[in-house]
């Protein structure tokens, strides 16, 4: 869910340890029961945080920014797995329509889709983690499915 939101493997890794280190101090104490909601609760804020940085950093960018920018040759090495190249394509346009869809919704049903699709959290549980009722969840959660249906029906049925 960090690596969606930020788009950069290693800020989500951050955030998710951020979030953590912040579960572990905080409610340590509390009951294991409670630790999902709390920590996907956490999660979220450092999210919100994160992307408070990156508007800010991303003004400054703008006058530092190198127009000498590198490619990294290890990005065009042959795939070790040598799977078939319209399987990988398949594959990949179907992740990418997979995220430009999930980004497209609006924040909190994308974080009922992502809480109760891929967390597997229940009702009480995600709603818990959003900060809001469980009738709150459902109706994000609903609308956000219909929205990923018509926006990905191209790639799936």
């Amino acid at each position: 869910m960090a690596q969606l939101a930020t788009g950069n493997r290693d800020e989500a890794f951050d955030i998710v340890q951020d979030a953590m280190f912040a579960l572990a101090r905080r409610y340590g104490d509390r009951a294991p029961a409670e630790w999902g909601p709390l920590f996907q609760r956490i999660l979220q804020s450092r999210i919100r945080d994160g992307y408070r940085r990156t508007r800010v950093r991303n003004r400054w960018r703008v006058w530092f920014s190198s127009e000498d920018e590198h490619d990294d040759p290890l990005a065009a090495q042959p795939d070790p797995d040598a799977r078939r190249p319209e399987d990988l394509l398949g594959n990949e346009r179907a992740g990418t329509a997979l995220e430009a869809a999930l980004r497209a919704l609006p924040l909190r049903q994308q974080q009922a889709f992502l809480l109760r699709s891929w967390e597997g959290l229940d009702v009480s549980a995600t709603a818990a983690a959003m900060g809001c009722s469980q009738g709150s969840v459902k109706t994000h959660y609903s609308r956000a499915v219909h929205r990923l249906r018509e926006l990905l029906e191209d790639h799936w049925p």
